[in-house]
């Protein structure tokens, strides 16, 4: 999962300091690397490396990125590695100067990265495929009808959009992307499916027009803007340097599968995605996951409901109302530790996990207390957050989860590891109660889940990706062969081992 945002200024403003600002607001989609690249119209200008937004961009680094347009981008690693080299935004010369930023996975990159060294006649510097992507584009448009008018390539705007076209039938997976064409001006593209998101807004004030596309709504607000709306599943957006709209639906096909786990636990809560407020949703799973409670434990005699901070938080709260129980806050999160569920690596996780959450004891003693998170995927923080309650006198602890539970990977871009990994994995509810230590634990349906998303204003979807729960893929051709091979590249072994030595891209040649 990764954060992305693309500004276009209709006056000469620069607008690196807007990519900044609407970086900071991205970060928790992203706490590896960070990057922005400008356009001065003749020259791109760039700076990115790992680290958090606050700590890749100096004073000295913000006077050099000049232009009234740009890209930016946050990343956390789901495949490759996490080397300073594969941060984005990624750039090619050809055929117009370009830079990419993408949020999602390709499930076709292998196949891609052959066709664009063997066919194309392209190179491919790093492990990532947002690479590939940005070096498919570049061939659609070179195949495009470009016509030289004195020395210079035209670009024409269909052809434009019928190399989106063309990315569309080659490319297989989740792809959001902004790009900066050097001399045109700045697109941004959503896959067929839409399955993740991107939003376009406009600020209007007395230096013209600012356009802003983003991961999520929450950054335009942050900087002012008003939303025009979602772009839409298979569309593509172009705005060039005085302004102008052009936009194109460029898939026979398109429709909207998003992916329900922005709602559960990547998206902030005070953004809104394809229509639907993440905030509801997360209050009417709230609501759900309590009626479950109390069908299955009418006599629960939970004395409080706590959180799991910060993407619990919402659920619990309704799951205390809906069940007449009294509400507290038993843990205070340390805001200076990263999300533990994105660090790359199990010990990093672990270790992060008492610096991240420190629990108030008298909130504890003596008291029966269900914990609320948004959801387990390894079990591991779950078993050392119930430890901590016990610790500090927890009569009783319960545990319950806002989502289902995790059993396959997800392939679109979220980096949910190794089935092996999953502490759902080949085990009973039970069994899984006494791995993490608690006394009871329960889940929400997938149902609820999908119902919960829905009555939060998901009447435009048609389908949402539950892939991560259910194994039934979306799009792609999705093969036990390409699942192994995922699962090996994502377990914590492989991340120790890419981690730890700066890999070089190899190619196969498998003709």
């Amino acid at each position: 999962m990764c954060g992305i945002i693309g500004i276009l200024s209709s006056s000469d403003q620069q607008v690196r300091q807007q990519i900044y600002d609407g970086l900071l607001v991205l970060q928790h989609r992203g706490q590896d690397a960070a990057g922005i690249v400008t356009c001065d119209g003749e020259r791109f200008h760039q700076r990115k490396s790992n680290g958090l937004v606050g700590d890749v961009f100096r004073q000295s680094h913000m006077d050099l990125l000049g232009g009234p347009m740009g890209i930016g981008h946050v990343r956390y690693p789901t495949a490759g590695s996490s080397s300073s080299a594969e941060a984005q935004p990624f750039y090619t010369n050809s055929p117009y100067g370009m830079a990419l930023a993408h949020n999602g996975n390709l499930t076709n990159a292998q196949n891609l990265l052959h066709e664009l060294i063997h066919q194309d006649r392209r190179h491919v510097n790093t492990n990532s495929d947002s690479e590939v992507l940005l070096n498919v584009l570049a061939t659609e448009l070179e195949r495009a009808h470009a016509t030289r008018i004195e020395g210079e390539i035209y670009l024409d705007c269909d052809d434009l959009f019928d190399a989106v076209e063309r990315v569309h039938t080659r490319v297989e997976g989740s792809y959001a992307a902004v790009t900066v064409l050097s001399g045109y001006g700045i697109l941004a593209f959503r896959d067929p499916l839409g399955i993740r998101p991107l939003i376009h807004g406009v600020r209007e004030d007395s230096n013209g027009s600012t356009h802003v596309f983003a991961s999520e709504s929450v950054v335009l607000t942050a900087l002012g803007c008003q939303i025009v709306g979602d772009v839409a599943p298979g569309e593509a957006v172009f705005i060039d340097e005085s302004g102008r709209i052009l936009r194109r639906v460029c898939h026979p096909e398109p429709r909207l599968n998003p992916c329900i786990f922005e709602h559960v636990y990547f998206a902030r809560p005070d953004s809104v995605i394809d229509g639907i407020s993440v905030y509801e949703s997360r209050i009417q799973m709230g609501e759900r996951l309590a009626r479950r409670i109390l069908a299955e434990h009418p006599n629960h005699e939970i004395d409080a409901v706590m959180p799991i901070p910060d993407s619990g938080r919402i659920a619990a709260m309704e799951v205390a109302r809906t069940l007449g129980v009294e509400y507290r806050e038993g843990f205070v999160k340390n805001r200076y530790v990263g999300r533990t569920f994105i660090m790359p690596g199990q010990k990093v996780r672990q270790d992060s996990v008492r610096k991240k959450l420190n629990p108030i004891p008298h909130e504890f003693a003596g008291k029966r207390v269900l914990l609320v998170d948004d959801s387990i995927v390894r079990g591991n923080t779950s078993r050392k957050i119930v430890q901590l309650a016990r610790d500090v006198g927890a009569k009783e602890v319960f545990f319950a989860s806002a989502a289902p539970p995790v059993l396959h990977p997800n392939v679109y871009g979220i980096d949910m590891p190794a089935k092996q990994e999953y502490i759902a994995h080949g085990r009973t509810i039970q069994e899984i109660t006494d791995a993490i230590g608690a006394d009871w634990l329960i889940y929400q349906t997938l149902e609820d889940l999908e119902a919960a998303v829905t009555d939060a204003g998901g009447s435009k979807v048609t389908k949402f990706d539950t892939s991560c729960f259910t194994g039934q893929y979306v799009c792609g051709t999705i093969t036990p062969e390409y699942l192994a091979s995922v699962e090996e590249a994502r377990n914590d072994g492989a991340k120790k081992a890419s981690s730890s030595t700066n890999q070089t891209l190899e190619i196969h040649n498998q003709e």
